[in-house]
């Protein structure tokens, strides 16, 4: 299995920024939470999240983030806005509609924490941007809305030793997991990959897409604050994580379920006899 590009992480505590006196005020709600404090918030403004979609998922997750002080955000998304889109996509407005995602998102996140930069990058992740891409972040956030893009995210993470939040949408439910594929477990047994999760593809065709079944557009909001939530624990380290575990939630009765799932020693990507060794072609 090949090495994976090794980039330091920047939420060390030994070299963790100092807070301003208008920070200390902007994020005062976080700093006298005991889970988070001075150091959580310190590890927040040192973070650097790359965010894959600025759509459904991205949009809400994208505000929450820069809300919460992640020193730096990049959205990688080479879709402009449309007028469908705005029944969910809280992030963009009217006059918005024509304008690229990735530019409209710059604008209103900087409009809403100017202590946040932000890399926009108005393309696709592909086999040869990934890992590079990845590798120069310290937490991915997934919102991508094919499965294609999805499987290319998580082995790029798992190559490039770095955390994934993957969340997806269907009409009226929603799904959100963490993988840390590059570790193991406390039993010394691999955590499992998105592999694990979902071994193939569903068949082309089989999943409507979002414009041919439709979708509620409250739940963007509810599954994006999700896996916003988790990169921020991630970030600072409180509670316990959704490694091993989908998190999956039901808007028609307002249900949500946890389902654990473990490592397939017979997956392709870490398993006993990998097959998977780059990022090359890389099909479902």
């Amino acid at each position: 299995m090949p090495t994976a590009i090794e980039v330091p992480t920047a939420i060390e505590e030994t070299t963790l920024p100092k807070l301003s006196n208008d920070e200390i005020a902007r994020y005062s709600r976080h700093l006298i939470l005991p889970e988070v404090g001075m150091e959580g918030q310190q590890k927040l403004k040192a973070a650097r999240v790359l965010v894959v979609g600025a759509g459904g998922i991205g949009s809400p997750a994208l505000l929450y983030l820069a809300a919460a002080g992640v020193g730096k955000l990049t959205v990688i998304d080479d879709d402009k806005v449309s007028l469908s889109n705005l029944q969910r996509q809280v992030l963009y407005g009217t006059p918005d509609i024509g304008r690229l995602k990735t530019e409209a998102a710059g604008d209103e996140i900087a409009r809403l924490n100017p202590f946040v930069k932000v890399d926009t990058r108005a393309e696709r992740l592909d086999s040869k941007n990934a890992l590079a891409l990845i590798s120069a972040h310290d937490v991915v956030l997934d919102g991508s809305d094919n499965f294609a893009t999805r499987y290319l995210v998580s082995d790029a993470c798992f190559f490039a030793k770095r955390p994934l939040v993957t969340a997806a949408l269907g009409t009226f439910d929603a799904t959100l997991t963490t993988i840390r594929a590059h570790e193991k477990g406390p039993d010394g047994t691999p955590n499992p990959t998105y592999r694990c999760l979902f071994p193939e593809a569903p068949p082309a065709g089989t999943v409507p897409t979002c414009e041919q079944a439709g979708i509620l557009g409250a739940l963007a909001g509810v599954a994006g604050s999700l896996a916003a939530l988790e990169v921020i624990r991630e970030i600072v380290g409180f509670g316990e994580g959704l490694v091993g575990k989908l998190l999956m939630f039901d808007a028609r009765s307002m249900r949500f379920e946890t389902l654990r799932y473990q490592w397939n020693p017979e997956n392709p990507l870490s398993g006993k006899s990998p097959t998977i060794r780059d990022l090359v072609a890389i099909v479902p």
